[in-house]
């Protein structure tokens, strides 16, 4: 099955910018799945949040779902987010990957090859190099990358982690973020 699949990393001041991008972002045709390092309970919150703001369904990940285009899902807290055959959601409490659940890169290294469908990897602020490694894996499978630009950014580390593999497309702010994501994919009708 071959979707059309955007997944979106971030830590240290992705809440705020993840707020300002779902302000502004259209009701994409495209499934988005949400890794953002985040406490324990705060993972609702921010989906609540976001589902406010934006002019799509977002809402916290359950176990077994299947991806919707114009629904994003975000990674419940202390929990890995992974995608089998990049269309069904499967959660888990697995070991710590770059000292994180969940992991971005957990989520972006789920994702497998298909014959149509596009396959976006954004890495957004944040602290550590968590993505790094998803970011490579998603461009190796013909993927888009994106990762914001150091003076958008609270935390640089994830993003310049990112950006030094030499996998990343386009550095840019979130709102070139936006207008590169609506153009690759059309709006939900």
């Amino acid at each position: 099955m071959s979707k059309d699949i955007i997944i979106i990393g971030s830590s240290t001041g992705g809440p705020k910018v993840l707020n300002e991008m779902f302000m502004e972002i259209p009701a994409l045709d495209a499934s988005i799945v949400i890794i953002q390092h985040v406490p324990p309970l705060f993972d609702k919150v921010i989906a609540e949040r976001l589902n406010e703001l934006s002019k799509f369904t977002v809402k916290v990940a359950e176990h077994g779902e299947v991806l919707k285009n114009g629904t994003a899902y975000m990674a419940p807290s202390q929990k890995h987010l992974r995608l089998a055959n990049n269309s069904r959601i499967v959660i888990s409490e697995d070991e710590k990957v770059n000292s994180c659940r969940p992991s971005v890169d957990v989520a972006m290294k789920s994702l497998v090859s298909q014959s149509s469908g596009k396959l976006v990897g954004v890495i957004l602020t944040g602290l550590g190099r968590d993505g790094a490694l998803g970011i490579g894996h998603i461009k190796d499978l013909g993927g888009t990358t994106m990762a914001q630009d150091e003076h958008s950014c609270v935390i640089f580390g994830m993003p310049k982690c990112a950006i030094a593999t030499g996998k990343v497309d386009h550095v840019l702010p979130p709102h070139k973020i936006i207008e590169k994501l609506s153009a690759l994919f059309g709006r939900i009708k």
